[in-house]
């Protein structure tokens, strides 16, 4: 299979027609067998029986519904896991992106990334405060944190080949991070700009507080980045921290002591220290944790902890 096209999608029955129409005549024109699957995240209208239609009238279509509605983020997964094709591309049901980008998205791929983002580069011209600012805020807090500069880190239409993604388990709304995890996969990533409609139907279900959960998905994906194979670094530097704290606030309490400023009692210096201290040994153990936790992983899935891209060798053997 040459390209799987994943979508997921919650009551878009009304959407659905219309963007398999407009695939098929993207699809119709690229070499090679191709397949879409749709994942239904737990549809309430009639997305259900929208898709027994269109599997019939689009042979290469394979419908998956899911038992809930679990969010777009288990739904990609989901479709990722059922996808057989060399190069996989991701979009949303809603009419937002166009198919018509595909072909550009492959065209990068063929010049060897591994990784190309679509960035609705005109997206929220009229919405400059309410929602284009703390777009352009997160994106950019987003790319100076995990070192991957992307303009459009929430634009689902994204192309990867099959081997950075494939491995990848997602939680949470962890799949606008997936440019990260192919990254720690040592993938060549891109962004090209791509098209921008509105959506015809329904209302988004985005809203502000999604940036709020983004940003806390972030730093998971920063300690999983920075710390998943050295957790003590992370743990054992801030109870070291901690306990130095403690140790300070025992001698500026005993200075008090001594220079008869003030007695343990009068002052609440003490219980710093014991509370710092004991927080800092605490850390200390949960690092110790981490690590056995980290090497039981390792071995128990048999994963290597970094990834070959390529073996070169003379071919010579004495």
């Amino acid at each position: 299979m040459r390209l799987s096209v994943v979508i997921p999608g919650y009551n878009e029955s009304r959407s659905l027609p219309y963007l398999m129409e407009a695939l098929h005549r993207v699809l119709a024109t690229l070499p090679g067998p191709c397949e879409v699957i749709f994942v239904d995240d737990g549809s309430q209208d009639e997305t259900p029986t929208v898709l027994r239609e269109l599997v019939q009238r689009y042979p290469y279509l394979k419908a998956i519904r899911l038992a809930r509605n679990y969010g777009q983020t288990m739904a990609i997964w989901m479709g990722i896991q059922e996808a057989q094709g060399e190069v996989i591309v991701l979009m949303d049901a809603d009419l937002e992106n166009d198919p018509a980008d595909i072909p550009r998205l492959l065209e990068k791929i063929e010049e060897g990334y591994d990784v190309v983002s679509g960035w609705r580069k005109d997206r929220w011209k009229s919405q400059w405060l309410t929602r284009r600012l703390p777009s352009l805020f997160a994106n950019k807090l987003i790319s100076w944190l995990s070192g991957v500069h992307l303009h459009d880190y929430g634009c689902t239409l994204k192309a990867y080949k099959r081997e950075v993604i494939a491995s990848v388990r997602l939680y949470g709304r962890m799949h606008r991070f997936i440019p990260i995890y192919a990254k720690w996969e040592g993938g060549r990533i891109t962004e090209i700009p791509v098209r921008y409609q509105p959506r015809r139907f329904g209302k988004s279900h985005y809203g502000m507080m999604r940036i709020v959960s983004v940003l806390l998905d972030l730093i998971v994906i920063l300690f999983l980045d920075k710390y998943l194979q050295r957790p003590m670094q992370f743990f054992g530097g801030a109870g070291l921290i901690s306990i130095i704290l403690g140790l300070g606030t025992f001698l500026w309490a005993l200075y008090y002591k001594l220079a008869g400023i003030k007695d343990f009692v009068q002052t609440p210096l003490p219980i710093f220290t014991v509370l710092f201290i004991s927080i800092g040994v605490l850390m200390i153990l949960m690092g110790v944790m981490a690590e056995l936790l980290i090497r039981i992983y390792y071995e128990a899935t048999h994963r290597m902890p970094a990834r070959i891209r390529e073996k070169i060798t003379s071919l010579t053997y004495v």
